[in-house]
């Protein structure tokens, strides 16, 4: 029996644009049931706390990141996208007409590309008008019930059944009304790729050298997991990885960044991400357990990194990411660390004292500041492109093999 697969949207996130023109032949490859599920994005907003313009929130830096994504994520799904000056526009319009011809295909089509591509006010009726037409319907009589009750209830329907299912943004995949996978960037988990057909188009032999920086520090279980396969990455690239640690609370407090961003989610997002993290491990084939001392000081562990010789640090590092994130151990307890630095633990823990080691990481933390990173792990490809979250793999080895 197949599964039936509810693709949750706005017309008003880019994202979701990009999951829409994949989502189809998505469900075919799956064999799932594809539904069509509008939703008032801003309602979602509203029932998690979340901010109503949410990229008025954001860093410089990951604004600029998050601009710079959304160009790669189109040119990987073949997708042409502009940014609509007056992003973001109003959508109820839209929706309850999309509501109103039965989740039409066509219509959703005709709605995202008038809003991400002709970059047209979606809710004037002119608009509305011409994408209704143009999918076979009846305009006039499609637009004569916006105002009406019944599809006023309907979307309200629609976007309390989202909140209930534990959505927080767009696009959401939902299966059989029961797992959830937020982002065009989970089509995988949807699908069950593995990690070799997750990664498999990007086959084409690099032309040049490169090099990758990656930026870490062992307080992010996103920064362990990218961490697990930089190493492979590198060596199935040809690229010269460059390990940067840094002191992300460090980076955060100068960037104007919350300090424990998962302490400033709601609910449904803590919920999502917790699954979502041993997702990840589980598909990358790795040991995960949440620490239950989180966040974790882990400055010390950072400067001891730092004050050994280099041909040590691979060992320690991969080590002290495993004890805390596999084993739960506490990696700001000299005596944790000492077992993982061997015989000289004693003399490697006083130089983290040093002015010299304290200055390595403050310098570290400055240098990744000033390449514009602003969270972890960060990828760098030949210094200039910058890519955040160990979820960018796929676009970093393709960024790799040019």
């Amino acid at each position: 029996m197949p599964r039936r697969l509810d693709f949750w949207f706005d017309y008003t996130c880019p994202y979701a644009y990009l999951a829409s023109t994949q989502v189809e032949s998505l469900a075919r490859r799956t064999g799932d049931e594809l539904r069509w599920r509008p939703m008032l994005l801003g309602g979602v907003f509203r029932a998690n706390a979340t901010p109503q313009k949410l990229f008025a929130t954001l860093s410089p830096q990951k604004a600029k990141h998050n601009a710079d994504d959304l160009k790669r994520w189109s040119r990987e799904f073949d997708a042409p996208l502009r940014m609509p000056p007056g992003h973001p526009m109003r959508s109820v319009e839209a929706l309850r007409a999309t509501l109103a011809t039965g989740c039409d295909p066509a219509v959703i089509h005709g709605f995202f590309r008038a809003y991400w591509v002709d970059n047209r006010e979606i809710s004037d009726p002119a608009t509305m008008r011409d994408v209704l037409a143009a999918a076979g319907h009846d305009a006039d009589a499609v637009l004569a019930t916006l105002s009406g009750d019944a599809l006023r209830d309907a979307l309200r329907r629609e976007t309390d059944q989202a909140v209930a299912l534990g959505i927080f943004g767009a696009p959401a995949y939902v299966i059989d009304g029961a797992a959830l996978y937020w982002g065009q960037d989970r089509a995988h988990f949807v699908e069950g790729l593995t990690p070799e057909r997750y990664l498999s188009p990007s086959t084409k032999e690099p032309s040049m050298a490169h090099t990758l920086e990656i930026y870490w520090d062992f307080s992010s279980p996103f920064a362990y997991l990218g961490a697990t396969q930089a190493k492979a990455l590198a060596e199935r690239t040809g690229a010269t990885l460059v390990w940067r640690p840094m002191l992300l609370g460090g980076l955060f407090k100068s960037i104007g960044q919350e300090l424990v961003p998962l302490n400033t989610w709601s609910d449904a997002k803590r919920r999502y991400y917790f699954d979502d993290m041993n997702r990840w491990a589980e598909f990358w084939g790795v040991p995960l357990s949440f620490p239950a001392i989180f966040p974790v000081n882990s400055i010390k562990a950072l400067r001891a990194y730092i004050a050994l010789p280099e041909a040590r640090r691979d060992a320690f590092r991969d080590a002290v990411f495993r004890a805390y994130w596999a084993e739960g151990r506490d990696i700001g307890d000299e005596a944790v660390l000492s077992e993982y630095l061997g015989d000289d633990a004693a003399q490697v823990l006083a130089r983290t004292n040093d002015p010299e080691v304290k200055k390595a990481l403050v310098d570290a933390t400055k240098h990744a500041e000033s390449a514009g990173v602003f969270g972890a792990p960060t990828w760098v490809v030949d210094g200039t492109e910058l890519y955040w979250g160990q979820d960018r793999i796929p676009l970093v080895e393709r960024a790799l093999r040019r």
